[in-house]
């Protein structure tokens, strides 16, 4: 016989009634309704996914819920990054006459957004399904997370010491190692739990600012602030730091949900603008990395600063690649 909840009357395994029942009978439910995994930001309070199968969840994309546009701007920025692989190696580089080195580079920022945005709406999506999958999925996400600063990083250590093949290695192995230790940090058996929040801020932004060093390195290598080249892609940079840092903003301040509890559960949360700054941020590192590629087609290396000129010591030469 089971036993009932004084107060409700409903089974303790049994969920509470939905506030509401959408397409294809997919129930919502309020923020006190939903088991605690799927708890965390109290001021969004309705339109939650919850006890759903598989193929529910697949169908609930098609229904407004409050992470309808967590799941759709992701999977639509995945068709963006699908597409601009394709776009890139069998049409603009070889149009541009791109050398091996930079079909592998653009193939692999690409795909660094791709597995970003794959990650990050498959756990919109999923994660309504049960708490083991929803922990799986969260783990994917934070990896993907990961995966595409990789591919923010991977460009712009390649050309920004296009004539530096040491430098353009060096950081391109520091950069690997960031991400391994943010791979290997969600091993831990405390990584997502409330305790570790912070922590995993901290990892995150040290592996953005951590691109600081390399960014002012390439400048005081071209000559300073005052140069041609500098001049036409810092601005560039400084915007795509701009757009992680309002999209972190966002994460972080709970913002606007927070002053308005409730007014902004299907559109305009906080969630939902990470969401878009990241992906504007990924779009616009893939212009910066056309535009650096336009610019190494129509200039040379004519100020070589390379401690060795050696092309033992390039990464493309270590992965068999000639450039």
């Amino acid at each position: 016989m089971k036993m009932l909840d004084i107060e409700t009357g409903l089974s303790p395994h049994q969920p509470e009634p939905p506030t509401k029942i959408a397409g294809f009978g997919i129930p919502l439910y309020s923020y006190p309704a939903i088991p605690p995994f799927l708890q965390g930001n109290p001021n969004i309070t309705d339109g939650y996914r919850a006890h759903l199968s598989p193929k529910l969840c697949v169908k609930s994309a098609c229904i407004l819920s409050n992470e309808t546009i967590n799941i759709w701007s992701h999977l639509l920025g995945l068709v963006l990054f699908t597409f601009y692989q394709l776009y890139d190696n069998f049409y603009y580089l070889p149009e541009n006459r791109a050398e091996t080195g930079d079909h592998f580079t653009f193939t692999v920022m690409n795909l660094c957004f791709q597995v970003c945005m794959f990650c990050s709406a498959g756990y919109h999506l999923f994660s309504c399904q049960s708490e083991v999958a929803s922990r799986r999925w969260l783990r994917l996400d934070l990896a993907g997370v990961s995966v595409g600063m990789c591919g923010c990083y991977f460009p712009g250590a390649y050309y920004a010491f296009y004539c530096n093949q040491f430098w353009e290695s060096a950081y391109m192995f520091a950069m690997f190692v960031l991400v391994g230790v943010c791979l290997l940090a969600q091993a831990h058996s405390e990584y997502l739990s409330n305790d570790w929040y912070r922590r995993r801020l901290m990892l995150y932004a040290a592996f953005i600012f951590a691109g600081v060093v390399p960014v002012m390195h390439w400048v005081l290598q071209t000559g300073g602030f005052g140069e041609p080249f500098v001049q036409l892609f810092m601005p560039k940079v400084l915007v795509m730091y701009v757009l992680v840092l309002l999209g972190g903003l966002f994460y972080i301040s709970q913002f606007p949900e927070k002053l308005f509890p409730g007014r902004v559960n299907m559109f305009g949360s906080s969630h939902q603008w990470w969401h878009i700054m990241i992906l504007i941020a990924f779009g616009w590192a893939h212009h910066m990395g056309v535009v650096v590629f336009t610019h190494w087609r129509t200039h040379s290396c004519t100020i070589v600063t390379q401690t060795n000129n050696d092309d033992s010591w390039s990464l493309y030469t270590f992965l068999g690649i000639k450039v």
